[in-house]
């Protein structure tokens, strides 16, 4: 009964103890294993603070928290106090929060900026926001889109727009206007107003403008040549400047004014010119000239009294400058035609005389343009006249070259202006021949040469202070000669030493192959030189020729033992490859010993004459191995070439060369550092050079297509084919080895070609080792006549049985001499 007792109290007390621990734990705690623990209501109820707001935990409760962009009438709330998060307006709370020309869009919790029209941002980027660092700049619409405005309109920038504007001249239906206005400018003819330009004017309109010219016989006060509105007015000319005849008396008629000019004053029959004084001084002293044209002397006397008889206006109307301008043309024909302008002293007599006649004839001439063709010469003459000076840009042009001038430099200084303007571009045919050489007005180093690459072509104008110019004038010479090698324009300058080629005052203004502008500030004779160089020595150099050329002469030495010595090999093409090694063993022999021996003119000459001998007849013999080839495959012929023949074609014909080109110019025989050809003859080598490498290029590609179809015949005879197809093809071999050489030769004439110098010092200097490997190491046959040589002196005791196999050899190679030779 006690235990029963027990158990019930037991029953009732735990529960109350139980409902005592759990109410125990404070607000915001629950009990977790006999502890209280803090209630995390953010994660238990995320909505529990509502929209737009952020719950934070805290150690037993919790509190709420507006999210960016949003707020509320308390920082801190909790869901009790009923708090809502509202959006803010960033765009009407911050002024300026996108910056100045951007437009403000509010979003919920946020804004966005955007440039204003006619504004772009710094970044590239279309939306933004305050803090990005962005700023909107003005957009320039007239430079992004040039034709915006349309045509005949100027545009205007604005900030943040534009507008447009007609042009003077033009007018539309508004002022300002922008391109989605559709405005369109149009021309205004102000000269149908009859007032416009006042009395005694003529109104010229044009497009977009309008411009006042007075009539004949009227001028502006100011000089000027044309005005618009009532600016100025046009008064008589005789009273606006009663100097405008010069030495004569202005005079008004109907169409305008005329000068009578006083005696010992013309007008060159323009009696609306200025008189001026006639200087007949230079057509007086023409007799007494240090250098004389006596074959022309009464032609010249006919020009001279020409001028004397011009003392008045009436007296100019008896002249005609169509019959001196022939008479002139014909002087200078029978002057270049009999080569009688020789030397630095009669060129500048003659380019002197011709400069003065000219500048004479120039304003007799009645027609504006003329054009005369000789046998010698090539003319274009322009004549303008009038009071006004000419203001517009004139071209003159020939065969030979243009010349580009501005007329106000033609016509001269305002206050001696004569009423006439003159220009004559005049081109000599060969004149170059005998002014070339006379390049003491140019600065040059030792290994350079100069060589005229143009006609020579005379400028002259009216203006007879033509020494310096205000503006350049631009003279285009065609070249002779077709190349990428430095050019130079010069003039002829008679001051210096009696005359020669000089660059002062001359500039390069453009150049290619073809030819080359010059920029020049006065007016004489001009050309183009063509820079040459030498080609400089280095030790390199120098080794590799040293080191090539004896190897060389080894390899060609045992060439012409092998070809001379071996009876089994023997045949015309055999001659021929011996006579190529032997002009070669002696050219190179030379050039080791002595093209370095400079100090005796003479043998110096000679060993330059020799060279010049033995390597054109090394390219004659290979041409004699085309021909054969030729005759033997197309042609088909059996015989061969006599010796005789042969001889006569491989040393006969350099010998002429030789022969020819020293009677031209001996003196281009040795230079001051070589004892070879100067730079003036070298075309002499490569001329012919060129010609033999095109001549057996020729043959061979003939050779190749007649061998295919013989290849491709039905009944062939293949061993004489196979055997013509190797000797073609080391023939070819042999084209390209000495080919090579001297078509990189070609390349020294410039400068800065260093590069080439190495490639034709190192073919040209093994030419005798190539020339071996190719036809006595590649040759079967000759290295078997090596191999039968070296066996003999090497077991002498088996000397019968060799000289049977040789022999026999022999006898086999006989029978095919004519058309064996090596295979490769």
């Amino acid at each position: 009964m006690r235990a029963t007792w027990t158990v019930l109290t037991l029953a009732l007390v735990l529960p109350l103890l139980t409902v005592q621990t759990e109410t125990s734990c404070e607000m915001g705690y629950s009990r977790v294993d006999q502890n209280c623990v803090d209630v995390n209501e953010c994660a238990e109820a995320p909505e529990i603070c509502g929209e737009n707001a952020t719950c934070f935990n805290t150690d037993g409760s919790y509190y709420c928290q507006c999210q960016e962009g949003f707020r509320s009438k308390t920082v801190n709330f909790t869901n009790e106090d009923s708090v809502k998060c509202t959006d803010i307006n960033e765009c009407l709370e911050i002024k300026d929060i996108c910056g100045p020309n951007a437009n403000c869009q509010n979003t919920n919790s946020n804004y966005t900026c955007s440039c204003q029209n006619g504004f772009a941002s710094s970044t590239g980027v279309e939306i933004f926001h305050g803090r990005d660092n962005v700023t909107c700049r003005d957009v320039n619409e007239c430079a992004d889109d040039p034709e915006i405005c349309g045509e005949n309109t100027n545009c205007f920038n604005t900030d943040g727009s534009y507008y447009c504007q007609c042009q003077e001249g033009f007018s539309s239906k508004a002022v300002n206007f922008t391109a989605e206005d559709s405005a369109e400018c149009k021309n205004t003819d102000k000269c149908k107003d009859e007032k416009v330009c006042g009395l005694n004017a003529s109104c010229i309109n044009t497009q977009g403008i309008y411009y006042c010219i007075c009539n004949a016989g009227y001028a502006l006060k100011s000089g000027k040549s044309s005005f618009s509105g009532q600016e100025e007015q046009c008064e008589d000319i005789c009273k606006i400047d009663d100097t405008i005849c010069g030495n004569g008396s202005c005079l008004h008629e109907a169409s305008g004014h005329y000068c009578a000019c006083s005696a010992g004053f013309t007008n060159y029959g323009n009696k609306k010119g200025r008189c001026t004084e006639l200087h007949c001084g230079f057509f007086k002293d023409m007799n007494n000239l240090t250098e004389k044209f006596d074959m022309v002397q009464n032609d010249t006397k006919k020009l001279s009294e020409s001028c004397l008889k011009l003392s008045g206006s009436e007296d100019a109307k008896e002249l005609n400058g169509d019959d001196l301008l022939t008479l002139l043309l014909s002087v200078i024909d029978q002057l270049l035609s009999a080569g009688s302008v020789k030397g630095n002293r009669k060129i500048s007599t003659f380019l002197d005389v011709v400069e003065q006649v000219l500048r004479f004839i120039g304003p007799l001439i009645k027609t504006p343009v003329t054009k005369r063709s000789t046998n010698h010469t090539e003319l274009e003459l322009l004549v303008h006249t009038g009071s006004v000076i000419p203001q517009e840009l004139k071209t003159l042009s020939s065969k030979h070259g243009k010349v580009d001038i501005k007329m106000k430099e033609a016509a001269g200084n305002l206050s001696s202006y004569p009423g006439f303007t003159t220009v004559s571009l005049l081109s000599y045919s060969n004149l170059e021949e005998s002014a070339k050489g006379f390049y003491s007005g140019m600065k040059k180093n030792e290994s350079q040469s100069f060589k005229i690459n143009s006609k020579v072509v005379t400028v002259i104008v009216s203006n007879t202070d033509t020494k310096h110019l205000n503006e350049s004038v631009n003279i285009t010479l065609y070249h002779l000669e077709s190349n990428q090698t430095l050019h130079t324009c010069v003039f002829w300058d008679s001051s210096k030493d009696g005359g020669g080629w000089s660059d002062r005052g001359c500039s390069l203004a453009e150049s290619n192959p073809n030819y080359t502008v010059c920029s020049c500030n006065h007016l004489s004779s001009f050309a183009v030189l063509l820079a040459l160089y030498e080609i400089e020595s280095t030790f390199e150099l120098l080794l590799i020729s040293w080191i090539g050329l004896s190897l060389s002469l080894i390899c060609l030495f045992f060439c012409i033992l092998t070809f001379s010595m071996i009876q089994s090999i023997k045949s015309p093409r055999t001659t021929i490859h011996l006579h190529l090694c032997i002009s070669l063993f002696i050219a190179t022999l030379i050039f080791l010993a002595g093209i370095s021996q400079t100090q005796n003119k003479v043998g110096c000459a000679v060993v330059a004459g020799m060279l010049h001998f033995f390597y054109l007849a090394a390219f004659c013999w290979m041409c004699l191995e085309g021909v054969q080839l030729f005759r033997m495959v197309v042609l088909v012929f059996n015989t061969n070439f006599k010796t005789s023949y042969m001889m006569a074609g491989g040393y006969g014909v350099p010998a002429a060369i030789v022969a020819v080109t020293a009677l031209i110019n001996r003196d281009g025989y040795g230079t001051k550092k070589y004892c070879w050809l100067n730079l003036d003859l070298i075309w002499s080598v490569y001329g012919p050079v060129c010609v033999i490498i095109t001549v057996n290029i020729f043959f061979f590609l003939i050779t190749v297509w007649k061998l295919a179809q013989k290849f491709s015949s039905l009944n062939p005879d293949l061993d004489s084919l196979h055997k013509i197809k190797a000797f073609t093809i080391t023939a070819v071999a042999q084209l390209c080895v000495l080919g090579i050489t001297w078509i990189s030769g070609c390349f020294q004439l410039n400068k800065n070609t260093i590069a080439m110098s190495y490639l034709f010092t190192l073919f040209g200097s093994l030419q005798g080792v190539m020339l071996f490997v190719m036809h006595c190491l590649f040759s079967k046959q000759v290295r078997e006549e090596y191999e039968n040589i070296l066996s003999q002196l090497r077991a002498p005791r088996k000397r019968e049985y060799s000289e049977f196999n040789y022999s026999s050899k022999a006898n086999a190679s006989r029978s095919t001499q004519d058309t064996g030779e090596s295979h490769i």
